[in-house]
């Protein structure tokens, strides 16, 4: 049986083990530091009624004014939305929902009419939003070339393994690559008001400045340097959903290809199944109505591309004016009031408890 003894401490804080041979062996204890033995100096607030009542009182009267003012901002935002998914045989797309399919060769064309209870002024944002389609998938999200998306002329020629199954078609790489490009929203929505004097008129829609600018000019661009998206793309082939290439997004040469922004905001995945994105600007300077969209009747024309009964989705369009804080969320503004709320009120409860009770407990501490 090997034995072995144990030296006094030494000053590191280590301690010194002499094993068989006279060998010395130092023990794993930390070192005799205040950082490692836990010795540092530290604050520990003592919780009084002095320092806790009035610490929920200021709370409480700092939230409650910003929930109020958040959702009073809220409030005034304008927002109108129209479910033109079809599912309801009323419904004037409902031929369109019933039809339509991703292999459809002719476009199913649809008209609503509503109507706008108040006038819109400033600018208005023009969204589609969808419905039970979960963009947040893992592999959906992971389905992308970001290589070949920012112009890399070899990715766009050999693709990512992460685009499978949708990757390569009939040999051809395609571009874009990927289940999030192939599934790309392509309704095409067009608004017109309806005058009194029985003039139908176009309301004039922006197509660009709706994505970020960082997308516009850091992630995305278009490969190789010609102007001639036509031969860089040359040897590629379109999605299997899409109905053009690439490059015939848009006649705007600063809007097609990889940079096209109705492209590049589909590409930035929702959290949420539920969601809303940029489709469409109608700026009050480009427009000659004033205010931007006045009160009376309107008409929305579809040309309904995207079939959503596979999934049991549901589509809408949504006008909505923004303020400082964005667009109309009235939910951070009740969080503001219901904390402020809670912890007013819980300064309270607690005053009367110490009001009551305090000073029987002091009297009690001095008569011991």
């Amino acid at each position: 049986m090997m034995a072995s003894s144990y030296n006094a401490k030494d000053e590191d804080g280590h301690i010194t083990v002499t094993g068989p041979g006279g060998g010395s062996l130092r023990g794993k204890k930390p070192e005799n530091t205040a950082f490692k033995q836990q010795r540092l100096p530290a604050w520990q607030p003592i919780l009084t009624a002095g320092t806790v009542l009035p610490a929920f009182f200021i709370i409480g009267l700092i939230f409650i004014p910003i929930g109020i003012g958040l959702f009073v901002t809220s409030n005034n935002i304008k927002e109108f939305e129209i479910d033109y998914t079809g599912v309801d045989m009323s419904s004037p797309c409902f031929n369109c929902s019933q039809h339509f399919s991703w292999n459809s060769t002719k476009p199913c064309t649809c008209t609503i009419p509503f109507y706008l209870d108040q006038p819109y002024d400033s600018n208005v944002f023009m969204y589609y939003g969808l419905s039970n389609f979960y963009q947040n998938h893992r592999r959906y999200v992971k389905s992308r070339d970001d290589s070949q998306l920012n112009g890399d002329l070899e990715s766009l020629k050999r693709p990512s393994k992460e685009c499978e199954p949708y990757a390569f078609h009939e040999n051809k790489p395609i571009a874009p690559c990927g289940a999030i490009a192939n599934s790309m929203f392509n309704d095409t929505l067009e608004l017109f008001y309806n005058d009194p004097n029985g003039t139908k008129i176009q309301i004039p829609l922006m197509t660009t400045g709706i994505a970020w600018w960082t997308d516009k000019h850091v992630k995305f661009r278009n490969p190789g340097s010609s102007p001639n998206l036509t031969a860089v793309f040359q040897g590629t082939t379109k999605p299997l959903n899409w109905r053009r290439p690439v490059y015939e997004l848009s006649g705007d040469a600063n809007n097609t290809g990889f940079i096209n922004e109705d492209f590049i905001v589909w590409m930035r995945t929702a959290a949420l199944p539920t969601f809303r994105k940029l489709y469409r600007i109608i700026s009050k300077n480009n427009n000659n109505m004033v205010p931007t969209l006045a009160r009376g009747n309107y008409t929305l024309e579809v040309v309904y591309n995207y079939p959503v009964r596979s999934f049991e989705g549901r589509k809408r369009m949504i006008l909505s004016t923004i303020s400082w804080m964005g667009g109309k969320n009235p939910f951070l503004g009740i969080a503001y009031i219901t904390v402020g709320s809670v912890c007013f009120f819980l300064g309270v409860v607690l005053l009367i408890i110490h009001h009551k009770y305090g000073n029987r407990n002091n009297s009690a501490d001095i008569s011991n």
